[in-house]
């Protein structure tokens, strides 16, 4: 219970707000609707340090992906435990928001309580949505209505015959770069602002209206070789906007746009909007990506969970290897990938809070 990092939702939002009021934080919470599989009550928790009219504020973000919130969680409870608002240079402010998406989770899934996934959500609903026509071809044996063995052998086989007849990134593509179809698929952005959408511009727009400048760090896992967070930013190499960014977060980072980076080229991601969303700041952005498993493994744990939530029960006594499979996916108990992900988010913050200097 002492450790930063936390076995499931309810223990990590106990952790951050037992950190925040420690440091001496103003804590509010946004409570959801819903339930967690406890029956106890979900909620994103937000955590302001510093002068309420600071023009400079470090933003931090966990949970946007649900399952993939413990990194992000461990990383802010390990900030506000060691006061870091004691070294906050004069003039700066922290901004901690916790499980964004708190369904997610608490349910151990990447995407919300209607199947969207949050980082596909921040587009205009009143336009034309992007058209996805590989992810129609793959979508069948992506989110099959069965999900016996005979099944997965199957459609595994289809989707590395697709896999061949392409390569693998543009598999990525196809499925991880947004869909606006298929409400029970995978990487599903939705037909309105979430909730969690919802909640975060709230928050950013009323907690940021004075702010100047921001840099905002929002934590990922999943992707990658084990352990090692890559710093992503969601603007193309020639803005200068990712100049700006990559100066304080260091040369290792990629843009979203065309670099290399372990994501797929995306839409609707929160990192890329928040600029808009800030139109009076200077915003700078982050998503640290951290890996863990192989990527095919963690397709194979996010086909599952999808067939889960869709065609099965979530609280059965079935769900519990797909939830085991999903967890391990997007989350490590072993020490060492704690230790690399916690010193890389620390890191990640200490540089966000140098970059506002």
């Amino acid at each position: 219970m002492d450790g930063c990092f936390s076995q499931d939702y309810v223990e990590a939002r106990e952790k951050f707000a037992a950190a925040a009021r420690a440091a001496g934080a103003e804590v509010t919470g946004f409570a959801l609707d819903k339930r967690g599989p406890d029956g106890g009550e979900l909620s994103t928790d937000v955590a302001w340090l510093g002068p309420p009219d600071a023009r400079r504020v470090l933003v931090t973000i966990s949970g946007t992906h649900g399952v993939e919130g413990f990194f992000g969680s461990a990383t802010q409870i390990e900030w506000l435990r060691r006061a870091k608002t004691a070294q906050l240079p004069e003039g700066i402010a922290a901004l901690h928001i916790h499980a964004i998406n708190p369904y997610g989770f608490a349910w151990l899934r990447r995407t919300n309580e209607d199947n969207v996934d949050i980082n596909r959500n921040w587009m205009n609903f009143e336009a034309a949505l992007p058209a996805n026509p590989m992810y129609e071809e793959l979508s069948d044996d992506l989110c099959p209505s069965d999900w016996s063995a005979e099944t997965q052998t199957r459609t595994g086989a289809r989707l590395q015959a697709w896999i061949q007849r392409h390569n693998f990134a543009m598999f990525q593509k196809a499925v991880s770069s947004g869909q606006w179809t298929h409400p029970d698929g995978l990487f599903y952005g939705g037909t309105s602002a979430s909730w969690s959408r919802r909640v975060l511009t709230e928050i950013i727009t009323s907690k940021l209206a004075g702010a100047a400048h921001v840099c905002i760090v929002d934590f990922h896992t999943g992707l990658g070789p084990y352990g090692y967070a890559e710093p992503i930013i969601g603007r193309p190499r020639d803005d200068p906007g990712f100049a700006r960014t990559r100066s304080w977060i260091g040369a290792s980072a990629k843009s979203l746009y065309g670099d290399g980076s372990v994501s797929a080229e995306i839409h609707g991601d929160s990192s890329s909007i928040m600029p808009d969303v800030l139109p009076h700041a200077l915003v700078d952005a982050v998503a640290l990506e951290c890996g863990i498993r192989p990527i095919n493994e963690v397709a194979l744990a996010l086909r599952a969970d999808a067939w889960l939530h869709s065609h099965g029960d979530p609280l059965s006594a079935d769900a519990k290897p797909i939830k085991t499979m999903i967890r391990a996916a997007f989350h490590s108990d072993e020490p060492m990938w704690q230790g690399m992900a916690l010193g890389q988010g620390l890191a990640a913050c200490q540089a966000a809070q140098c970059g506002l200097v």
